[in-house]
């Protein structure tokens, strides 16, 4: 049975909160104000929950068709009628330019609506999510004739795309891509083998477009060696190109997404950007990828905390410790009324609410890096959207993890079944930790380049978003127990950031050993500081919101944020003991 029904509610106050005004106020934004976009959203969320959600278990039970003699992929029932609907109903291109047949919603509040298309289907919403961000990347780097031959079709979902980049021999390490590119005429050739690419064959859609990375002849070693092509599956008369899914993955979730190994003899392509500098094109669709991966945790989070709360408020288990809680007329309470459910039902509930706000904020930070007619103004947002994309990335994908288990702990063994959706959302979701680089390759990042860079300009922009946060409330009585532990933690923050500038210069692999955990200190508090924002606009505005969302603010300050003290001793603790074992002894 399915649950979810998406918190549109909450994401106006969001737009709200977090100043969509100074967003419509963009060049071009003038038609999309906080009522139409909202509009937006309700009307979307509804063809989601009506197309996408009833397939989401039968995507996961009835599976994919893969036929070895032609390469062919057959979605489960009724997907090809899905993403018809998704398509006809103008979501393919919520976002993009209107120049090439998008709606040119932004992004602040088209973000949100991927959390529903996540939320009601994980499989079949990998199609769209891809495909968006390959229009991205033509968006960005692509030629002129390139833009307008590509956009219109995979805007308006005639098309899909795929981002190419795995081979056998390297993941992470890109460096190691192998597979070589021709040139011949005007255009290249390719032949290679990719594996693990998403949506790489299928039957929703009439042709798909591959962002393929490669090797020119003669091209430099590792990274400053990559090309980058634009390879269809059929080219521009109708005809087979070269390129051929040979397999498909079996997995432990997302069962209705085809994982595809692709193979390439010969496959016609054509060079997207300069030579050799492929990887500033495949980073576009990266980092709008890791953006919608980190947006994959809270969603489906989202979704197993309502299937829970479902099931808390009908199963009666034991009586209520508290007398005046007992339902006399029962033989038993609700386990609803137990403090330990509670307990788990309040991490989720407090954390999803804060991740989602958490994604609301760097979404309209990319609306003002990308629109903003003020440089400066441009410019930090930027710094700023740069900073949280490895954050949101990581911290929202291991937390709405570790809720999903939460969810269905709450359900007790029912949870572990298939008669509740928790366990497949489980299976789903546990792949966003791994793809669009690892967890730890985010920390890394986070540490190895986003800290650094400037000079630390990037952890400034964030600490005076801090500073300004508490200036805003400081006078105000209501907001104490909320600015404390806000400026408790940015302190902390900043303590333990330079202490690891200084191990850092010392020796590198100290700060490789503890980078998971600084990132989660950093994420922590960048929750705290949404939170605030958030239950200063609640009991400014007393919004329809305000007991329960300042009681859940106010939950997450007392019994989430201080796990950044473990955290912090974890930090400190540094690579000495990890380090410490010889090879043979693991």
């Amino acid at each position: 049975m399915d649950y979810y029904k998406p918190r549109t509610d909450d994401m106006r106050f969001l737009l709200e909160t977090f100043g969509y005004d100074e967003v419509q106020a963009l060049p071009g934004n003038s038609d999309y104000d906080i009522d139409t976009v909202s509009a937006v959203l309700e009307e979307g969320a509804k063809v989601l929950v009506n197309e996408f959600l009833p397939l989401n278990s039968v995507g996961d039970r009835v599976g994919l068709e893969f036929n070895p003699e032609t390469g062919a992929v057959t979605t489960p029932p009724g997907f090809k009628k899905a993403w018809k609907a998704f398509s006809e109903n103008g979501l393919a291109g919520l976002h993009h330019s209107m120049e090439y047949g998008g709606s040119g919603v932004p992004y602040m509040a088209s973000v949100l609506l991927g959390e529903v298309t996540t939320a009601t289907n994980k499989s079949l919403s990998m199609c769209p999510g891809l495909t968006a961000g390959l229009s991205e990347a033509i968006a960005h780097h692509g030629s002129e004739e390139q833009k307008s031959y590509y956009l219109p079709k995979l805007i308006s979902g005639e098309w899909s795309g795929t981002m190419c980049l795995t081979e056998p021999q390297c993941g992470t390490d890109l460096g190691l891509v192998s597979t070589k590119a021709v040139e011949y005429g005007d255009h290249f050739k390719l032949t290679g083998n990719k594996i693990w690419i998403s949506f790489g064959e299928h039957d929703l859609c009439d042709n798909i477009i591959h962002l393929v990375l490669g090797r020119l002849p003669g091209a430099p070693e590792g990274i400053k060696g990559i090309s980058c092509f634009i390879v269809p599956k059929k080219l521009e008369d109708g005809t087979l190109n070269g390129i051929k899914c040979t397999g498909l993955e079996h997995k432990m979730g997302i069962k209705a997404s085809p994982t595809c190994v692709m193979s390439m003899e010969d496959a016609e392509g054509w060079l997207i950007g300069e030579p050799h500098r492929g990887m500033r094109t495949m980073f576009v669709m990266m980092n709008s990828a890791r953006l919608e991966v980190g947006l994959e945790g809270m969603a489906m989070s989202e979704a197993a905390y309502q299937a829970a709360v479902a099931y808390a408020r009908d199963r009666r288990q034991s009586r209520s410790l508290d007398k005046a809680k007992r339902d006399m007329n029962a033989k038993a309470d609700v386990i609803l009324v137990h403090p330990d459910v509670r307990r788990m039902l309040a991490n989720v509930k407090s954390t999803t609410e804060g991740m989602r706000a958490l994604v609301a904020w760097t979404g309209k930070q990319s609306d003002i890096a990308h629109g903003h007619p003020d440089d400066a103004r441009r410019k930090n947002a930027a710094d700023l959207l740069a900073l949280l994309t490895p954050i949101v990335k990581s911290f929202c994908t291991e937390r709405g993890f570790l809720n999903i288990s939460e969810a269905m702990q709450v359900c007790g063994g029912a949870g572990y079944t298939q008669d509740w959706p928790i366990e497949q959302l489980m299976r789903d979701e546990r792949i966003a930790m791994i793809y669009e680089g690892t967890n730890h390759i985010q920390a890394l990042d986070l540490v190895g380049r986003k800290l650094p860079q400037g000079g630390g300009r990037l952890v400034r922009a964030f600490a005076a978003e801090v500073t300004s946060t508490i200036k805003d409330y400081k006078d105000d009585d209501r907001m104490a127990e909320f600015i404390a532990p806000l400026k408790e933690a940015s302190k902390t923050l900043t303590a333990i950031t330079m202490e690891l500038g200084q191990k850092g210069m010392k020796d590198p692999e100290e700060v490789a050993a503890v980078a998971s955990n600084y990132l989660n200190v950093f994420a922590l508090t960048a929750l705290a500081l949404v939170w605030t924002r958030m239950v200063g606009r609640t009991i400014e505005q007393r919004t329809r919101f305000e007991k329960t969302k300042v009681k859940t603010g106010r939950y997450f300050m007392a019994n989430i944020l201080p796990e950044i003290h473990t955290l912090v001793a974890l930090v400190r603790a540094g690579k000495q003991h990890m380090m410490a074992f010889d090879e043979d002894e693991f």
